[in-house]
Formats: structure tokens, C-alpha cells, sequence
């Protein structure tokens, strides 16, 4: 029969809009501002830095290694390498970025740069409301805006945070000098 779709489409409409008086959880309209529907733990916008402790220029653990930047098919992320090393939150001199901006205008949120980032110092943040009245700089995201506590990201990401933090021990225990063997003492020989 013609029309047979149209028909069916209606009755389905007016069962979901009859259905939504008598069933409160036929009702999909959120009041936006007021209401927000929970974000999936792998829901991704813009890319954001992490620091450890309370420190977010000793903490972070952004290196300059420049790897984000290089791979990054926008080419949204710009760094400057410092010309001298800081101490990071353990103590460890180590570079540090001098600039690291992303423009967020240009960045498609393709996660590459969190992907390919060996010091775990890079992930995804969930928050969506990024616009502004200016243009140009105003998009610019500054490494004192991008920079977040790890707690934050433990917040956003409660399964993979810890996994994160786990890898890193993980490799810092690694890397840690292992004790060093006792040396042989001189035993004496017996003489023939």
C-alpha cells in the first residue's frame, strides 16, 4: 500500500507522545542549562595537560618532546621547548614547555595526540562549552588554561585514571636503580 511508511511513522510518534504523560522515562527533553545528561566515560572534546601534585608548572608532565605536535593532522598544538630543565614533582630535572597552546578552532578531537604521548601527559577532557564572543586568540588555549590536576582527570576518567597512574609507577619503578649486589667477600682458601 502507498503511504504504508508514513503511517507507520505517525503511529510511532503518537505512541511516543501519548506514552510520554503516562511514563516519565518516555520523556527525552532535557532543560539544558538547568538539566545535563551524564557524559560516557570515553566521550572526548579537547585535549587537556596533566599535572601531578599541587604544583601545576613543577607537576607537569608535559617534556617538550614535541611528538603531540608533530603528529597532530590539524596542526593545532604548538610548543616551545624551555632552554633549561626544571624539577619535576619527584625532583628530576627535566624540559619543560615553554609555550604549549592549542587552537582549539582547528582541533577535530581526534585524540592522536593522547595516543602517541609516551609520558601519559596529555588526555581528553569532556568539557563541551569552549565558546566565546572573540575570535583568533580567544581560541587559543594557553598552557595555564590546557594545565590539570591529575585529581581532575581521576574525576572525569574513574577507570582509566587509575590504570594511567598505575603504568606510570609502573615505569618509574623500572627505571629506579636496582639494589646493588652484595659484594663477594674474599673467603679464605685452604692451602694445600
Amino acid at each position: 500500500m502507498i503511504g504504508s511508511g508514513v503511517l507507520k511513522g505517525m503511529a510511532v510518534t503518537a505512541r511516543n507522545f501519548v506514552g510520554s504523560y503516562f511514563d516519565k522515562e518516555r520523556l527525552i527533553t532535557v532543560q539544558y542549562p538547568e538539566e545535563r545528561n551524564p557524559l560516557p566515560e570515553n566521550y572526548r572534546n579537547f585535549p587537556f595537560l596533566l599535572y601531578d601534585g599541587d604544583d601545576p608548572h613543577a607537576g607537569l608532565r608535559c617534556v617538550a618532546c614535541k611528538i603531540c605536535e608533530k603528529e597532530c593532522p590539524p596542526q593545532c598544538i604548538y610548543i616551545v621547548k624551555s632552554d633549561d630543565k626544571k624539577p619535576d614533582y619527584m625532583g628530576k630535572p627535566q624540559f619543560y614547555p615553554k609555550v604549549f597552546d592549542i587552537d582549539i578552532s582547528v582541533c577535530m578531537s581526534c585524540q592522536i595526540c593522547v595516543e602517541v604521548c609516551p609520558f601519559e601527559a596529555i588526555k581528553m577532557d569532556k568539557d563541551f562549552e569552549l565558546s566565546r564572543r572573540e575570535r583568533f586568540e580567544a581560541l587559543l588555549l594557553r598552557k595555564e588554561e590546557l594545565s590539570k590536576s591529575n585529581d581532575y582527570y581521576h574525576k572525569i576518567c574513574p577507570t582509566d585514571a587509575p590504570e594511567v597512574d598505575a603504568k606510570l609507577a609502573e615505569a618509574a619503578a623500572k627505571k629506579k636503580p636496582a639494589p646493588a649486589a652484595a659484594a663477594p667477600t674474599p673467603t679464605s682458601v685452604p692451602a694445600a
